[in-house]
């Protein structure tokens, strides 16, 4: 029985599924976007909205706490400078998962992900 469970295993180990979504938060906090298929999109959307509010606590702690997922210290900066101010007066729903169709190779439902609010700059880019 798999009461109590949560999560999707997407067919990987549990260190795979760790570093892969490690992997992602960082592209989706460093590009703002992402291209994946919609399992690892619904997925990687309570990570990121989980680092964005460790950026909002903007303390010591929660720092180190995000710098445990998030794999550039480069990155770990935008998240706790740029991103914390953006979202500082936003309860939640930091992240938008938009569906596109099949991929054309085996037909696996893709999605964009992308944070709400993203720079206009990057969008008329």
């Amino acid at each position: 029985m798999n009461h109590r469970k949560t999560g999707r295993k997407l067919g990987r180990s549990g260190a795979h599924r760790k570093a892969l979504f490690r992997n992602m938060v960082t592209s989706l906090l460093e590009h703002e976007q992402i291209r994946t298929t919609d399992a690892k999109a619904k997925e990687l959307r309570g990570i990121a909205e989980r680092m964005i509010t460790l950026g909002k606590r903007g303390t010591l702690h929660a720092r180190r706490q995000a710098l445990e997922t998030v794999r550039s210290k480069k990155v770990a900066s935008k998240l706790f400078d740029d991103l914390a101010e953006r979202y500082r007066e936003r309860p939640g729903g930091y992240t938008r998962v938009i569906k596109l169709g099949q991929r054309p190779g085996d037909a696996a439902p893709m999605s964009i992900i992308e944070l709400v609010d993203r720079d206009d700059r990057e969008a008329q880019a």
